[in-house]
């Protein structure tokens, strides 16, 4: 086999994109381990500070900042369930390792699950699913996702002089959608051509209002205390940036995209008389959930429209009993082909058996302290931060609201 190897990666052009690919991946269980330690600072980049950090480092951070914040005993959690989208090869359990470093017993079992980019709502509704039950009391459930450890091309390049047979491995984890070979990107700009189609998040921070951030303290930086990526713009300012796809029609700009960034989140999930005996107070229920699922080709990006009737009958609500709704926003040209759907007869009729349509939520009820474009999009992490956010909304006359498929309502004062 490594006769055959070399001889392959001898006579492929320099130029390859094989011998590329062959040539800037190490395996991470290859005896050369790299040992220099990496700069926190790329080059040429900024606002990185958890360089050096692996996910469960970040998510042993969440669990322990959890487990302060609430004082409930490590020893009354039952199970601790993470959603991820791409492993890190290295700690593929990543719910094991960062429940072991957060001090949890060996004894307290750790699953990680994955759904796409809805990881994490898997990973509460199995947690709902271990306490319905009966199999479980008291369940942790986070979601994690950390961006910053990957090679640019520049890194992966200068890796070619380094090369040695066994630092080949599987390419890397796609970014693409298997069945239909295309990015999100691309999809959005789909659906926002198929329906014609802030400073909030900066106003929330400013007013302490985004106040269920763990500060992280990061070896050789100060301690991160609140989230780096919100950058408020104008709409003169998006206007002028160029078009990434799709030219000269497409919607999908830096500035109308959700940026990738690190994050993890986690919560504790227990039945109410639970939560009464071990909390002060619970914060809110989850009322009701609904997965569904849509053509991956043409409409990958309108989960929201499939998935808000179907939860809404399921709860026996409308969307004039909602207070806060939370849609996870990739991109503003997706949320605004799903705010088009929501209020077409046509697309009911056509697509999901209704006579007349869903209708659009109120504007002054979306996204009160930004979403995901301002925020950023930590894969694993998203579902938890839209479902926190709607829980969290604090104006009067809100008792409840929605993230993906979710009905969260706030506990009684």
């Amino acid at each position: 086999m490594t006769t055959i190897l070399t001889y392959t990666f001898k006579n492929l052009p320099t130029t390859s994109k094989w011998a590329l690919r062959f040539s800037i991946r190490p395996m991470s269980s290859a005896l050369a381990v790299q040992t220099k330690m990496k700069t926190l600072a790329k080059p040429n980049t900024s606002n990185v500070v958890v360089y050096d950090l692996m996910p469960h480092d970040l998510a042993k951070a969440a669990l322990m900042g959890l487990m302060h914040w609430t004082s409930v005993p490590k020893e009354v959690v039952d199970s601790i369930i993470f959603g991820t989208v791409i492993q890190e090869v290295k700690t593929s359990h990543v719910a094991r390792k960062a429940a072991l470093g957060a001090g949890f017993s060996d004894k307290t079992p750790a699953c990680t699950v994955t759904m796409a980019y809805i990881s994490a709502n898997q990973a509460m509704t199995t947690g709902v699913g271990f306490i319905a039950s009966g199999q479980c009391d008291v369940i942790m459930a986070s979601g994690d996702k950390l961006m910053s450890d990957a090679k640019s091309v520049g890194q992966r390049l200068s890796s070619i002089s380094k090369f040695r047979l066994n630092f080949l491995a599987p390419e890397l984890p796609a970014v693409t959608e298997f069945s239909t070979s295309d990015t999100m990107d691309h999809s959005a700009d789909r659906v926002a051509t198929a329906f014609a189609v802030s400073h909030l998040a900066k106003k929330a921070q400013d007013e302490g209002l985004l106040s269920d951030v763990v500060p992280l303290k990061v070896p050789g930086k100060d301690t991160v205390t609140k989230d780096n990526g919100i950058c408020p713009s104008s709409l003169e300012q998006v206007a002028k940036l160029t078009p990434a796809f799709s030219k000269p029609c497409s919607t999908v700009a830096a500035a109308n995209s959700s940026f990738l960034t690190d994050g993890t989140s986690a919560m504790l999930i227990m039945a109410e008389e639970k939560a009464l005996a071990v909390c002060d107070k619970p914060k809110a229920y989850l009322r009701d959930f609904m997965f569904v699922s849509q053509d991956p080709k043409d409409q990958l990006l309108l989960g929201p429209m499939y998935a808000t009737p179907k939860v809404l009958e399921k709860a026996r609500l409308t969307m004039n009993d909602i207070d806060a709704f939370e849609f996870h926003d990739a991109f503003s040209g997706q949320i605004l082909a799903n705010f088009k759907s929501l209020d077409s007869d046509w697309f009911a009729q056509n697509y999901i058996g209704r006579k007349t349509k869903v209708g659009l939520p109120p504007l002054e009820k979306f996204h009160n302290w930004g979403g995901s474009l301002s925020l950023g999009h930590p894969f694993g992490a998203i579902g938890y931060r839209l479902v926190m956010a709607a829980a969290n909304v604090r104006k009067e006359g809100a008792a409840g609201g929605w993230g993906h498929a979710m009905i969260v309502e706030m506990y009684p004062k």
